[in-house]
């Protein structure tokens, strides 16, 4: 016969699928986003994202993805610890955006807060941890703000925020198969 599952292949069947995330379990009770604290500057709040997203329809995962709330948020978890379904909001925002960007949906007014997004996986990807030099040049490099806040660099220089060097971690080829299960293939 044909495949177990005979659900579509929507943004919520992958959500359950890739993370344990049932999205029917969130009953709107708007929690998540009242206690976002971006909230007022999203076009599309964690409440309504995951509502749409409930209804497992591609056009409306497509809205999801395509717009600037998932960039703003913070992951900062708050919708999280005040969901009282314990629906990992913040994971599914952080899963939406990594499929928005393999789309190629991010939103247009988001390019800054992509490019910092991807600089940073980068440089966890590569060095195990954070290698700030290397994030402040690719982040530069990708939003083409070389100059904007250029005189800060010599400071935190100065104080040994900006080592010249990595640190690299053991097992980077273990982190690069949690990046291959996690997130795919890649860029």
């Amino acid at each position: 016969m044909g495949s177990p599952s005979h659900e579509p292949d929507t943004l919520k069947a992958r959500l359950r699928r890739d993370l344990g995330v049932n999205l029917n379990h969130c009953y709107q009770c708007g929690k998540c986003s009242a206690g976002c604290p971006v909230a007022e500057d999203m076009d599309l709040t964690s409440s309504r994202a995951m509502r749409l997203l409930q209804m497992g329809d591609p056009e409306l995962d497509r809205q999801v993805m395509a717009s600037e709330g998932i960039w703003l948020c913070l992951t900062c978890e708050t919708c999280s610890t005040r969901c009282p379904q314990e629906v990992e909001v913040a994971q599914v925002m952080d899963h939406v955006r990594h499929e928005a960007l393999q789309a190629g949906l991010a939103h247009p007014r988001s390019r800054d807060i992509v490019a910092f997004h991807v600089a940073f996986m980068d440089s966890v990807r590569t060095t195990g941890r954070l290698y700030e030099i290397g994030l402040v040049a690719d982040y530069k490099a990708r939003s083409r703000h070389l100059f904007k806040d250029v005189t800060l660099a010599p400071k935190m220089y100065v104080r040994g925020k900006l080592p010249l060097l990595p640190h690299l971690i053991k097992g980077r080829n273990a982190l690069k198969g949690i990046f291959a299960r996690t997130l795919g293939k890649g860029r």
